[in-house]
C-alpha cells in the first residue's frame, strides 16, 4: 500500500485522516502493518460478501445491507441520476449568504417562499388550486401522517386503510391507538363499496389514488366520487397520499383526488422523497381552509419549524426551474429501465410470470405461478445482492396474494438482464419453473 503521506497527498486529504482509515483496516484484518517495511494487504484475504455476514447475525425482515441500496429495492429514487452539481451550487450558496432572518425560529407552518413554489407547482401539475397558506412544510410523509391524525383523530377512531397497502401507515396509526378498517383493492383501485357496508362512520380514509400502492391500481372516476360523497355526508376525511405522483408513462396523468374535492374533506399529502432523495426529509400537506388556523396552532406545538436551509435549496431548485428540468429527465430514465425489467423479466420466464405495472408509479409487481414463498425468495435473492419486497406483507389480513415488489429507479437498462437472471436462478429451486 502507498504510504500515509504519500496517498493524503494524492488525494487531498489530511494526513490524520489516512492514518485513521489505515488503522481501522488493519484493525478489521484486511491490511497488516510490518513496522519499517510499511503496510501491506493481508495475505489469503478472500473476498467476503457484507451482506452475507449481516445476514448471518438477525434474520431477513430486520436486516439491513451493508450498502446504502440495492437494486429492486422500494421507496428510493434513481441515486444515479440526481443533479448533484447543481443542489451543491445551490446549497453552496445559501450556506455562503446567511440572512438574518434565516437564523431566527423558522415559521413552524415553513418557509413562505418553498410554499408559494408548492402553490405553483400543485396548480399546473396535479390541478390542485391552493394557497401558501393552506400549505404547511412536514418532515416526509410520516409527519404528514401524524400531523393529520393529531388534527382530526382521537384514540379508538376507526380509519379505512387499503389492504394491500403501504405497511408504514398501518403500523402508524396502530401504534396511535385507532381502529383500522381494511379496505380490499381491485383494478379500479379501493372498494369504497365495501368500506361503506364495513365501516361507513370511519373519521378518515388514508388512500393512495393515483397510483395504488402496492398494486400500482388507479382509482376509477366513479370511485372517486364515491369517496367524495361518503366523506361529505359522513363529514368525514380524506387523506390523499400522492406519493409518485410525478412519474406517469402511459396516456395521461391519473388527477388529484384533491381537485375534485369542492366540499374540503381532502388533506393533500405530497414528498420530496421519491422526486429529489429520502434524506431531505421534506414534505407538504395541503389543508383544506378550515383547518389551517388548527394546524398553525398545533405546529407551535409540535415543533418551532422545519430547518431553514434545505427549504430555501428546495425553493430555489423550484424556482429556477430545475425541479421541472429533473422530473422530465427522471421520466424518459424511468420508463427505459422499467421496460427493460419487463422485458427482461419476460424473456427469462415466459409465461410462468405475470407482471402488473399500471400506468405509472416506481416499481412492478410480479406473481409467479403455482404456490410459494414470497418471503423466502426474497430473503434469498437479498442474500445475493438483491432487495425485492414480498407482496404478501403489505396485507393486513391473513391469506393476501403472493409476489414481489421490483423497484426499477436503481435498474439501468444494461443490468436488467442480469438482475431478471439472478430471479430466475432463485426461483429454479423455490418455484420449480
Amino acid at each position: 500500500m502507498p504510504s500515509t503521506r504519500n496517498l493524503a497527498a494524492e488525494l487531498g486529504l489530511a494526513r490524520g485522516t489516512v492514518d485513521g482509515v489505515y488503522a481501522r483496516l488493519v484493525a478489521e484484518g484486511y491490511l497488516t502493518a510490518r513496522r519499517q517495511q510499511g503496510t501491506f494487504v493481508t495475505a489469503g484475504l478472500r473476498r467476503r460478501s457484507a451482506l452475507r455476514s449481516v445476514q448471518a447475525r438477525s434474520d431477513t425482515r430486520s436486516a439491513e445491507p451493508a450498502q446504502s441500496w440495492l437494486p429492486l429495492q422500494l421507496g428510493l429514487p434513481a441515486m444515479d441520476l440526481f443533479p448533484r452539481a447543481m443542489w451543491k451550487r445551490i446549497a453552496s450558496k445559501q450556506v455562503r449568504q446567511p440572512s438574518a432572518t434565516g437564523m431566527i425560529y423558522p415559521d413552524s407552518m415553513g418557509l413562505p417562499v418553498l410554499r408559494t413554489a408548492i402553490a405553483g407547482y400543485l396548480a399546473v401539475s396535479r390541478g390542485v388550486a391552493c394557497s401558501e397558506d393552506q400549505i404547511v412544510i412536514t418532515y416526509g410523509y410520516q409527519d404528514a401522517l401524524n400531523l393529520a391524525v393529531d388534527l382530526l383523530l382521537t384514540a379508538g377512531d376507526r380509519v379505512w386503510i387499503e389492504d394491500p397497502g403501504y405497511g408504514f401507515a398501518q403500523r402508524a396509526l396502530l401504534a396511535r391507538g385507532m381502529s383500522l378498517a381494511p379496505i380490499p383493492v381491485d383494478a379500479e383501485g379501493l372498494r369504497v363499496a365495501w368500506g361503506l357496508s364495513k365501516a361507513p362512520r370511519a373519521r378518515l380514509a388514508v388512500i393512495t389514488p393515483a397510483h395504488q400502492f402496492p398494486t400500482g391500481a388507479t382509482l376509477s372516476p366513479s370511485r372517486r366520487w364515491e369517496i367524495l360523497n361518503w366523506a361529505s355526508q359522513a363529514r368525514s376525511w380524506i387523506l390523499e397520499d400522492d406519493y409518485d405522483c410525478e412519474f406517469h408513462y402511459i396516456g395521461h396523468k391519473p388527477a388529484a383526488l384533491k381537485a375534485l374535492d369542492l366540499d374540503a374533506r381532502v388533506l393533500y399529502a405530497g414528498s420530496f422523497s421519491k422526486s429529489l432523495f429520502p434524506a431531505l426529509r421534506l414534505g407538504y400537506l395541503v389543508l383544506p381552509g378550515k383547518l389551517v388556523e388548527p394546524a398553525r396552532r398545533l405546529q407551535s406545538l409540535r415543533h418551532r419549524g422545519a430547518a431553514i436551509l434545505p427549504q430555501l435549496v428546495v425553493a430555489e431548485f423550484m424556482t429556477r426551474g430545475y425541479f421541472a428540468r429533473h422530473l422530465r429527465r427522471m421520466r424518459i430514465q424511468y420508463g427505459s429501465r422499467r421496460d427493460a425489467l419487463r422485458t427482461a423479466l419476460v424473456g427469462c420466464f415466459g409465461s410462468r410470470i405475470d407482471i402488473v405495472s399500471g400506468g405509472g408509479g416506481l416499481h412492478i409487481m410480479a406473481r409467479f405461478h403455482g404456490n410459494f414463498d414470497d418471503v423466502g425468495l426474497a430473503a434469498r435473492a437479498l442474500e445475493l445482492g438483491l432487495k425485492p419486497s414480498p407482496l404478501s406483507g403489505q396485507f393486513l389480513k391473513d391469506g393476501g396474494e403472493r409476489g414481489l415488489l421490483l423497484s426499477f429507479t436503481n435498474v439501468p437498462e444494461e443490468r436488467a438482464p442480469e438482475i431478471a437472471s439472478t430471479l430466475l436462478r432463485i426461483a429454479r429451486n423455490r418455484l420449480r419453473v
